[in-house]
């Protein structure tokens, strides 16, 4: 016996794929109000850092200086390793859209030559060639010893 041939509705893909669809733009006069953006407070700061003499040639002119260096100013939260500390530098910069100040922390591993920082000191750190895999600041001044 033969059987009879059903008729079929066509995929889901096939219907997908025939329906059209419309994007309304977006109209200028129905955007949010949108708070004055506040001046963000960086701590960061670029100074020329002036070149010392190469040991034992004492080729230097005088006045000459390297390019200018990144500066920046935070607290150190840790001084266990030998000739490195980490430095705790918080940003305060206002957020794109809505306004609110978002404070941000960022941690460097900085070069202490002579181990003098404490835990909780104000410093000044400047960025430098990389030191080690995770280190490239060194410590210019130490603004605040803790009490």
């Amino acid at each position: 016996m033969a059987q009879a041939k059903k008729k079929t509705k066509p995929s889901a893909k096939v219907q997908i794929a025939k329906k059209k669809v419309t994007h309304k733009p977006a109209t200028a006069n129905k955007t949010a109000a949108v708070a004055k953006p506040v001046k963000p407070v960086l701590a960061k700061e670029r100074k020329p850092i002036a070149v010392k003499a190469p040991r034992g040639k004492g080729t230097e002119k005088q006045g000459e200086t390297r390019g200018l260096r990144k500066t920046r100013t935070g607290k150190v939260v840790s001084n266990k390793m030998n000739k490195t500390i980490v430095v705790a530098v918080v940003n305060k910069i206002p957020h794109p859209l809505y306004g609110k100040i978002v404070v941000t922390t960022t941690k460097f591993k900085v070069h202490d030559e002579n181990n003098e920082c404490s835990i909780g000191d104000t410093v000044e750190i400047a960025e430098t060639r990389p030191l080690s895999r995770d280190k490239y600041f060194r410590l210019l001044r130490i603004i605040e010893k803790v009490k």
